[in-house]
């Protein structure tokens, strides 16, 4: 690809030798990794007493099992050498051993692939291993769960487009950043109900570069994960306010008292910030209906087929190209700081780089709702889009999921 050519007209080229396959634990596996000494009959017990359906678990666990299966064999049936490997074996060994990575699960199996996968040349393609229970946004359109070999027919014979999502880098510069991080899954995991999670992030060893210092001789480290969703920062409990003194594009730092940021990529659009930002069928009616009584405008604001359109296309508005080479960010809350109208910042906008020095009393940096840095008072972090740091997957061609955005 020349230097000039766009990243997404690369020739489709894929001729892996070695895929490793990165697959979800089932939730009937997870109860019986948690209780080895329990009998089949015993655990079926002790599920129900819990609450849940054991025949339910085990449907669905074969289901899963039935994907990940097919597309083992149909992978190794191309003359293609395999490596299945649950969360725990995910290292950075087994990623490196691999041309490619597949995943079989849902969007969290897909995004702790991505978390080890900080090279741009490692393709990173998932299969949705039950769609009657994940949407799989991440992942290849539902119906190649069930045609795995048409799928991957597609990919050895060229028929895709390469899409390289974009990845947000944090920077961190201060005192304490390099504390180990809080694994929030398993956090919920050790939680007394044994609440289940797709994606159950293992820790690996994180690798660091030699520490350095910024111009104020303050440590500074760039965080060896990459946010392929979003990044939140904010205080730990929800209730307290934020203080953080922002900076868009490198332009002139404002403090703002909020329920926090939220930085996301085009392919987070979809997902946290989407749902921040959405507006309801009831909002717009109630929208639609002020104006009438401001303008005496004849809109339509019983009809709900008109409501549901206006708050539809509203709504697609806040969904950007997962390669746009910018963040989405959005002030959650916003509470004006100031009351000159010079200081206020719209609560959303796009941006290729944020700067946040934290005046938080107990708040952390969060990497796609899974890994949480402390990032307290005097802390800084600056987070950037570069595009070295895309995730190159796929786009399958003919695929109805392939639709053009509007900026």
């Amino acid at each position: 690809m020349s230097a000039s050519e766009p990243a997404h007209l690369e020739p489709a080229n894929f001729r892996p030798q070695k895929v490793l396959i990165l697959t979800k634990l089932s939730r009937y596996e997870f109860e019986k990794r948690r209780h080895p000494e329990l009998t089949e009959r015993q655990l079926e017990r002790c599920l129900r007493n819990r609450g849940s359906d054991y025949n339910m678990l085990l449907y669905h666990h074969y289901i899963h099992k039935g994907v990940e299966n097919t597309v083992n064999s149909v992978f190794r049936a191309a003359g293609i050498e395999t490596k299945v490997v649950y969360r725990f074996d995910y290292s950075d060994p087994n990623i490196e051993w691999a041309d490619a990575i597949v995943t079989t699960g849902g969007d969290g199996t897909f995004l702790l692939a991505a978390s080890g996968v900080l090279e741009r040349n490692k393709p990173l393609i998932g299969f949705n291993s039950d769609p009657m229970r994940s949407k799989g946004q991440l992942c290849l359109p539902q119906k190649y769960s069930v045609d795995v070999k048409e799928a991957i027919d597609k990919l050895l014979k060229g028929k895709f487009r390469w899409t390289f999502r974009s990845r947000i880098r944090v920077t961190l510069i201060g005192e304490n950043i390099f504390r180990p991080p809080v694994e929030l899954h398993d956090q919920q995991l050790l939680h007394p109900e044994y609440r289940y999670l797709d994606m159950d992030l293992q820790l690996r060893t994180l690798k660091e570069n030699t520490p350095s210092t910024d111009e104020s001789g303050l440590p500074r480290r760039v965080l060896p994960v990459l946010a392929l969703n979003e990044v939140f920062i904010g205080e730990c409990v929800s209730a307290r306010v934020s203080y953080l003194e922002l900076s868009f594009d490198r332009n002139k730092g404002i403090k703002q008292k909020c329920s926090g940021l939220i930085a996301s990529t085009g392919t987070g659009s979809t997902s946290w910030t989407y749902n921040v930002n959405k507006l309801t069928e009831q909002n717009m009616e109630e929208i639609l209906t002020i104006v009438k009584e401001e303008t005496g405008f004849g809109i339509r604001d019983t009809d709900p087929l008109f409501v549901r359109k206006i708050t539809n296309k509203f709504n697609e508005m806040l969904i950007t190209n997962p390669e746009e080479p910018r963040m989405v960010y959005t002030i959650r809350d916003q509470l004006v700081s100031s009351p000159m109208r010079s200081e206020c910042v719209k609560p959303r906008g796009f941006a290729r780089s944020i700067g946040v020095k934290s005046r938080c009393f107990d708040a952390s940096l969060v990497i796609d709702g899974g890994l949480s840095f402390p990032f307290n008072d005097g802390t800084r972090a600056l987070l950037e889009i570069h595009d070295v740091d895309a995730l190159r997957t796929v786009t399958l061609h003919e695929d109805p999921t392939e639709v053009s955005f509007k900026h």
